[in-house]
């Protein structure tokens, strides 16, 4: 069997405890540098694959290979791997070559909404970390906005960083007085940086950064009038 687990935004307290028992069963757990040294604490006797952007398709190769020979693999994401993995989860499935199964985790987007207050159903999730066209994306983003509802924002380093985003859609009229948070560490009570969206045009952040940008009105409630 191999799984692909969603290991949370970057602290064990965000595993849910089926993925943390499966990583911990496994006889062969692979991810990025950076994944892996999230889950490392519930390690012991796994042989350990990491990899980069450059070398990912080498490494997977290598773990279907493991996977094949009837070894326990787990291949670990950030976050969760359906919100912005699925470029990855190709990768591991065209090394194996069929289907893996795949267990959800906690996603920064989810951490955010708690920790700003703003529901998912006036909200839209969009990711730019992808290779590709990301052109419709971009559209789309707009037209969240145009559409009254908030969204949250994985920018993609370094080319679409919130600065950039703020600039894109400044440029494609969307108004300059929508509220805006940067979020670098989501472990803290507060964003890193809070401000307008015209405000935001030409600020730099670090790749860890998720961006949110309110909608200028919020959405009833359907409670208004209520004692």
């Amino acid at each position: 069997m191999i799984t692909c687990i969603g290991a949370g935004p970057g602290h064990l307290d965000f595993l849910t405890r089926g993925g943390a028992d499966l990583i911990a069963g496994a006889d062969v757990v692979a991810g990025f540098d950076a994944v892996v040294d999230v889950v490392r604490p519930l390690l012991t006797t796994q042989t350990v694959v990491t990899m980069g952007y450059r070398d990912q398709v080498e490494k997977l190769a290598g773990v279907a290979a493991l996977h094949h020979a009837g070894k326990r693999c787990v291949v670990v994401f950030m976050g969760d791997v359906h919100f912005s993995g699925f470029q990855f989860l190709e990768r591991v499935e065209t090394a194996c070559g069929h289907p893996v199964h795949t267990l959800p985790g906690i996603s920064s987007a989810q951490v955010l909404a708690s920790r700003a207050r703003v529901c998912f159903d006036e909200t839209t999730f969009l990711t730019f970390h992808r290779r590709g066209d990301m052109a419709p994306f971009k559209a789309h983003l707009r037209d969240v906005l145009a559409a009254g509802r908030n969204a949250i924002v994985i920018p993609r380093p370094w080319d679409f960083m919130p600065g950039d985003v703020a600039a894109f859609l400044l440029g494609r009229g969307v108004s300059s007085a929508h509220r805006a948070e940067v979020w670098e560490n989501l472990t803290r009570a507060e964003a890193t940086w809070t401000g307008t969206l015209g405000e935001l045009e030409g600020r730099t952040f670090s790749d860890m950064s998720i961006l949110l940008i309110r909608a200028l009105r919020p959405m009833p409630t359907g409670l208004e009038g209520e004692i």
